[in-house]
């Protein structure tokens, strides 16, 4: 092209025609590609639920493998979110913070001293009558094991096996002087362990909850931060207050019923109810099985050993559908459902200490959940 020549003008309708050809080559190498595009997200779809389900079983093996060490700051932890509003009241008279958690301390340790040392006592005689009372109380269950003995024989003949009879052998509850100093020690160390946590929590709980709000990158995330981490405290607060003073209340109308019945020892059996019902339902069954079996080695008739249990029955009914959920309302319910399932998981990880503290920690991760972005779904399934 010589320098005077000018460019040539675009032909009239070139612009639609390659705008047709460049999205027929877009169609068609999104036609051989996207097929390809899809397996590899199928694929890594499937390999990210792989991870989540191993990543879910590490943590449930973590959680049973160190228990020993979490089982002590999870319990701190919800006795020190528990008694926190009685620092925060003596706070706002102008107490020093440290000087009001040491004598709620002293009190907490002093009350639970006294009925440890009140309890003991009973408990253990319990367990060395128990063999013998059994004994004694077969005759009394003859008529029942009866008619489950011809229950069993006449399922076993009609599945063509033949029952074997079994000579059972006693056995016999002993706790040596040994067994004792062997537990002592690592009692005494988790009873202290807790008691240091619960002191540090009251007096330096407020300050690390600050520190943790500090770190937000924003303004407007700390102020969020803030009003979440409050409620949340006191939500559980509340809960974990109201319950322990339910469950007391529980424990002392039980033992003023079993003393009217004349069962004895009753301050061990209202102490063992009022404990129990931190776990719904399982615990309120134990419990009566408990008094049933009480109450048949105690009295001579049947049923006079009967009606202590059917009473804490109806007492825990009570407060089970109609007090606790009138105290503590909608929100703080939970589904039977999710109540068994969390129960039984923590019970399989950390035992019976598991047990007692499922249902608290049910609650507080629900109250949590609800304020946190993309997690309330999980309030929504376990909520009643």
């Amino acid at each position: 092209m010589s320098e005077n020549q000018e460019p040539s003008a675009p032909k009239a309708g070139s612009e639609p025609v390659q705008a047709e050809a460049t999205t027929a080559r877009v169609r068609h190498v999104t036609r051989y590609r996207m097929p390809g595009a899809r397996r590899f997200n199928r694929h890594f779809r499937a390999v990210r639920k792989v991870f989540n389900a191993l990543l879910i079983l590490a943590i449930l093996y973590t959680l049973a493998l160190t228990k020993s060490l979490l089982i002590p700051f999870v319990l701190a932890a919800f006795l020190g979110l528990g008694l926190n509003p009685i620092v925060a009241a003596a706070t706002r008279i102008r107490v020093p913070r440290a000087l009001a958690a040491v004598v709620v301390m002293l009190v907490l340790g002093s009350g639970l001293g006294a009925a440890v040392v009140s309890l003991a006592g009973p408990a253990a005689s319990w367990l060395h009558r128990a063999p013998s009372m059994l004994r004694h109380m077969a005759p009394k269950l003859r008529p029942v094991t009866e008619q489950l003995n011809a229950a069993t024989r006449a399922t076993q003949s009609l599945v063509g096996e033949h029952g074997h009879t079994h000579s059972g052998n006693t056995t016999h509850v002993a706790i040596s002087a040994w067994d004792v100093l062997q537990t002592t020690p690592l009692v005494l160390a988790n009873i202290l362990t807790v008691a240091l946590l619960v002191f540090f929590f009251l007096v330096y709980g407020e300050a690390l909850l600050r520190r943790l709000v500090e770190i937000s990158p924003t303004f407007e995330q700390k102020r969020h931060n803030v009003a979440i981490v409050r409620s949340i405290q006191i939500e559980v607060s509340r809960y974990l207050l109201t319950t322990t003073i339910i469950n007391s209340c529980l424990g002392a109308i039980t033992t003023g019923w079993l003393w009217w019945m004349g069962v004895p020892d009753p301050l061990l059996w209202g102490g063992v109810a009022a404990l129990a019902n931190f776990i719904p339902y399982v615990g309120a069954i134990t419990t009566t099985l408990l008094l049933a079996g009480v109450g048949l080695l105690h009295f001579a008739h049947t049923w006079d050993g009967v009606v202590p249990a059917l009473g804490f029955a109806c007492l825990t009914a009570i407060e089970g559908n109609l007090i606790t959920p009138m105290i503590l309302g909608h929100r703080m319910r939970l589904s039977p459902v999710a109540i068994l399932m969390w129960l039984l998981l923590w019970g399989w990880l950390w035992g019976i200490p598991g047990a007692l503290l499922a249902v608290p920690m049910l609650t507080s991760t629900k109250l949590i959940t609800e304020r946190l972005r993309g997690w309330e779904w999980f309030s929504h399934m376990v909520q009643r």
